[in-house]
């Protein structure tokens, strides 16, 4: 069985608030011919394609069918992952450790601008006997949520403002960001009410894109990268699915994911081995309780972390330097795509004017969105 598993290429598209100039296949197959060109190969060396694929996200009625012409996976395997792209990471890397496949490729993309109603999309993912015909919206749920972190004492509100401010700034120098933006605390704090405490400014506003990855056993990486960046964990986790019996506070599913990732990666102190970090801050307290499920802040300490700079991009522990989801824009099942994506370009040392120094460690962090727990953690070094 091989050991670990190689990043031979990555490809993306520009993330956008509307993409009327291409269809969703036009973005899958922008990625690919990326991807592809900076491995070195072309569909026919491929072991294996899997396609991350929720008709609900699409818009389109069974969407991965789509998906073998644009990855060129015609009469190859194919398999699809209605979840998300971390998810669909995880399923790849296992069909290399078998040892029976050396070169698999990861699909995920987003056309949120295609879905109409995406609020009424995302109400199906509540409970339809006990909570559906409620007919509440996912931001009445991340209210509750927020007000429940902040009553605890876990933050301030002024900490969680602080994320969309920091974060919005970042993604100003990310080429492929949406939403960059020089916002203050008081145009957070005082945006439009959504569900209070959550104001407009705390959420992150939707996008387009595609991310298409190469995975290699480490048989082939020489030949097809010089640099390649190795995946030394990955982890899945589900909790409650019922709003009735989930624990309200911590994230409990990003902590099982995190556990599962750090044993397999071998490490015992997050806080002291990972160098930088991409979570999914959906929400602007979702990043605060995240950093704590990952175990890189104490309860309580990730929101003073953030107040004091040390999750900026100059601080010990930068965080979502890519601008994350409220700078880069939220893309459904194709967010922690995006993070892994920006990891692999922070340990190849691309990440141009928001490169981080010395980055050796990186972690990538995804969550399946309001009304779920459902996450998914990958650990990357450069050697």
């Amino acid at each position: 069985m091989q050991e670990k598993v190689a990043v031979a290429g990555i490809g993306f598209t520009r993330f956008a608030p509307v993409t009327p100039d291409v269809s969703y296949r036009e973005l899958t197959y922008e990625a690919a011919v990326k991807a592809y060109e900076e491995a070195g190969i072309e569909p026919k060396d491929v072991d294996s394609f899997i396609c991350t694929s929720e008709d609900f996200l699409e818009g389109y009625s069974i969407a991965d069918e789509y998906c073998n012409d644009q990855l060129g996976a015609v009469l190859k395997p194919v398999q699809s992952i209605t979840g998300e792209f971390l998810q669909s990471l995880a399923v790849g890397v296992m069909h290399i450790l078998t040892g029976r496949f050396d070169i698999v490729v990861v699909q995920a993309m987003s056309k949120a601008s295609n879905v109409k109603t995406i609020s009424e999309m995302m109400n199906f993912a509540f409970d339809p006997v006990l909570n559906r015909p409620l007919d509440l919206t996912p931001w009445f749920v991340a209210g509750l949520e927020m007000r429940r972190f902040l009553a605890e004492g876990r933050a301030t509100r002024e900490q969680c403002a602080a994320v969309v401010v920091k974060n919005r700034g970042n993604a100003l120098l990310n080429p492929s960001a949406a939403y960059g933006a020089r916002l203050t605390l008081e145009q957070v704090l005082y945006s439009e009410p959504l569900a209070e405490p959550v104001r407009t400014l705390d959420v992150a506003q939707h996008a387009d894109g595609a991310v298409v990855v190469v995975l290699c056993s480490p048989k082939v990486a020489p030949s097809l990268t010089d640099k390649p960046v190795w995946i030394r964990g990955i982890g899945w986790a589900s909790e409650s699915p019922t709003l009735e019996s989930r624990d309200w506070t911590d994230a409990i599913s990003v902590r099982l994911a995190a556990d599962m990732a750090y044993r397999m990666a071998g490490i015992t102190c997050p806080a002291k081995e990972i160098d930088f970090a991409e979570v999914n801050d959906e929400i602007s307290f979702k990043e605060l309780q995240h950093l704590e499920a990952l175990r890189l802040f104490a309860e309580g300490q990730a929101g003073w972390a953030t107040e004091n700079g040390v999750t900026s991009l100059e601080g010990d522990l930068p965080v979502n330097p890519s601008g994350g989801d409220l700078g880069v824009g939220h893309l459904f099942e194709c967010s922690g795509a995006q993070k892994f994506v920006e990891v692999v370009l922070q340990l190849r040392g691309e990440a141009g004017p928001r490169q981080i120094p010395d980055a050796g460690v990186g972690l990538a962090q995804s969550w399946r969105g309001i009304p779920t727990t459902t996450a998914a953690v990958a650990v990357l070094s450069a050697d």
